[in-house]
Formats: C-alpha cells, sequence, structure tokens
C-alpha cells in the first residue's frame, strides 16, 4: 500500500493566501470606502466579508487592520472586482454605486446587494461574474 503525503509534507502550504501583503493592506484600506459609498450597515459589510465581527469593520474604517486569511483575502478581490466592473460599465460612478440596490431581472428580481447578502463566497463569484460578462468579460 502507498502511503499519501499531506500538502504539508510535500511543501505545499495551503494556509498562505493568494495576495500578497501589500496588495491585502490595499484592499483593507479600499474596502471601507467602498462600503460607504454604497452605504452598506456595518452589519452588511460584515456578511459579505464572510460574517467577520461588527466591531471589525469598524476597526477597519478607523484604519486598524489585523490579519487576513485566504477566504476574506478572495472576498475582498471579487468585491473590488465587482466595483471595477461597475466604474467600467457606468461612466458616471454614482449610478454604478446606486446599481448594487436596485432589482436586476438577472437575479430574480433581487438586487445584487441582496444576493451577496447570501453570505457565501459563491453569492459574490454570482455577481462579478454577470457583470463581467455585461461589460464583455475579459
Amino acid at each position: 500500500m502507498v502511503a499519501l503525503k499531506s500538502p504539508a509534507e510535500d511543501g505545499i502550504d495551503l494556509s498562505s493566501p493568494t495576495h500578497g501583503d501589500d496588495e491585502i493592506r490595499a484592499m483593507q484600506r479600499a474596502i471601507p470606502a467602498l462600503f460607504a459609498r454604497w452605504g452598506l450597515t456595518d452589519a452588511e459589510a460584515a456578511i459579505l466579508l464572510g460574517g467577520i465581527s461588527t466591531k471589525t469593520v469598524q476597526r477597519w474604517r478607523d484604519g486598524a487592520f489585523g490579519r487576513v486569511g485566504r477566504d476574506l483575502a478572495d472576498r475582498m478581490s471579487n468585491i473590488l472586482g465587482i466595483h471595477k466592473a461597475l466604474r467600467l460599465i457606468f461612466t458616471d460612478p454614482a449610478r454604478g454605486y446606486a446599481w448594487i440596490r436596485k432589482p436586476n431581472t438577472a437575479f430574480g428580481g433581487a438586487s445584487a446587494l441582496e444576493i451577496m447578502l447570501g453570505g457565501g463566497l459563491e453569492d459574490l463569484l454570482r455577481v462579478r461574474r454577470y457583470l463581467d460578462s455585461a461589460r464583455g468579460g475579459w
């Protein structure tokens, strides 16, 4: 019988984020400003960020950042990808910020925010993929 090695034994670190420290800090600085423009409550922001505490959301707004795991880094990256897609689609930034709360037939009449508040990473990805396809993708 052949013994399988664990990822750690093969030198693979599955816990390391896919984003560098500088990129993570930049995302942490950008997210509170974006959420303010989207008009999110701290509770809504905490859900989009994977269920972090509202205290952590408040600390980020005050510029006090902590460690970020891969799930949170991926969430921030996708949220900023949604923002970027909206900026490319709408020439008026205010329209893009407002779009988040508007009912959308692509989501069965729900808004993008309602979809994202499902709380799963796949909910963020659903909105991002829709916007990427609407703007012509990559």
